[in-house]
Parts: structure tokens; C-alpha cells; sequence
């Protein structure tokens, strides 16, 4: 076992370890949520991270998203990704892809793959996303902030979560109100990962049918059954 993962032994098996460098999973957006979930499954040695984000950097993104810095203002976040993952960990192979999710290359693009992360900004955008997993048969860890707030949950194909969270899918989100800071993202980022990780070794409690809603104004982490 490389001594990268030595770390991880406690907590996961060396044949786990060892059987994440074969699964594939799919990050929609590279931004906010989906920068600090990009860099966490790879250090966790996930084989291949589809990255797929159409959109580029701009100044308002230096606040919170881990793959922002000055230097890459003006260039695509999926090919930013791939380029910081072979500075943190070379075995993982990134698959970006720069352009948006549509109704046309949905099946293309997220076939395949073991897992398919919800980390987009648009509520419309989440429901095409889960219209697909549900497709093709993947489950999907949806994850939103908002300010102080974030939530998490899971989604298997056959689940109506997403219709319980977003009964009104064509709202916009309350982050585009309360804007985010550089903590909200890294948290629930983290949380999503896990749920992801769970998915993938097949083992612990998953936010399935449920959501966990967090708030780090009061501290409070609260699961609701859906």
C-alpha cells in the first residue's frame, strides 16, 4: 500500500483502500462545493474524477473556492482541477470537461460512473442532473450552502428526495440572497465526500431519505427523515 493512504488504514481496510482506486465518480461544478470535493477525493485515491464545469474564474470566486487563486482569473475551472489534482496526487486520473450539463450530453457525459455528485448553484441544474442518475441507474449525493447554512443528502435512482427538498424546482436558491463564505463550502463539501465514500465501500449510515441541514450561525446539525 502506498504510504500516501497509511492514514486511512484505521478507518478503512487495505482491500477498500486499495478497491478506490477502481471507482469512478462524476463532480458537477468546480466551484465553491465542488473544488474542496475534487481535492478530497482524490487525497482519498479515488481512480478516475470526472470534473465537469463549463464556467471560468473570477474575482468573487477568491472568497471561497479552494481551485481560485489570482493567478488562474479568466481560465476554465474543469482544467484548473486537473491541474492542481496532478500536483496533489498523480495516481488520479481527472476527466474535465468544459462545458455546462444539458439535456444533449447528460447520458454522455455521466455514464459509467459509480457515483455523481451534485455541487451546482441552480436548482433546475440539480433536477436534470438526478433526471439522469435516475436514468442511468447511479446514485447521487446532492449538496447546497447558503451563508451560515448547508445541506446534505443522498439519493438513490427511484428516490424522490430532491422533489421534497425543491418542491418548487424552478426557485431560485437562498444563496443567491445570502451569498457564501469561505468555511460553508469546505464543510459541506466534507460531508458530501463522506456520503460518498459510504456509497462506494458499501458500509455506515447514509442521508438516504433524509437530509441533514446545518447551521454554523447557531451550530446546529439537525436530520430530518424525507
Amino acid at each position: 500500500m502506498d504510504k500516501r493512504y497509511i492514514k486511512n488504514m484505521n478507518m478503512l481496510s487495505k482491500e477498500e483502500n486499495s478497491n478506490l482506486r477502481n471507482f469512478k465518480v462524476c463532480v458537477i461544478g468546480c466551484g465553491g462545493l465542488g473544488g474542496f470535493i475534487i481535492e478530497m477525493l482524490g487525497r482519498l485515491g479515488i481512480g478516475l474524477i470526472t470534473a465537469i464545469d463549463g464556467d471560468v474564474f473570477d474575482e468573487t470566486n477568491l472568497n471561497r473556492q479552494l481551485l481560485s487563486t489570482c493567478e488562474n482569473l479568466g481560465k476554465s475551472k474543469a482544467l484548473i482541477a486537473k491541474e492542481r489534482m496532478n500536483l496533489v496526487n498523480p495516481e488520479v486520473k481527472i476527466h474535465p470537461v468544459t462545458e455546462r450539463i444539458t439535456e444533449n450530453n447528460g447520458l454522455e457525459l455521466l455514464g459509467g460512473h459509480d457515483v455523481i455528485v451534485d455541487a451546482v448553484d441552480n436548482i433546475q441544474t440539480r433536477f436534470l442532473i438526478k433526471n439522469f442518475a435516475t436514468r442511468l441507474g447511479i446514485p447521487m449525493v446532492h449538496g447546497a450552502i447558503a451563508g451560515w447554512y448547508g445541506q446534505v443528502s443522498t439519493i438513490f435512482p427511484g428516490d424522490d428526495t430532491l422533489g421534497k427538498i425543491y418542491p418548487r424546482k424552478h426557485d431560485h436558491g437562498v444563496e443567491k440572497e445570502l451569498g457564501n463564505p469561505s468555511f460553508t463550502p469546505a464543510l459541506v463539501a466534507s460531508i458530501q465526500v463522506s456520503e460518498i465514500l459510504k456509497v462506494l465501500i458499501g458500509r455506515g449510515d447514509l442521508l438516504r431519505n433524509k437530509i441533514l441541514h446545518i447551521d454554523t450561525y447557531e451550530q446546529s446539525y439537525t436530520v430530518l427523515e424525507l
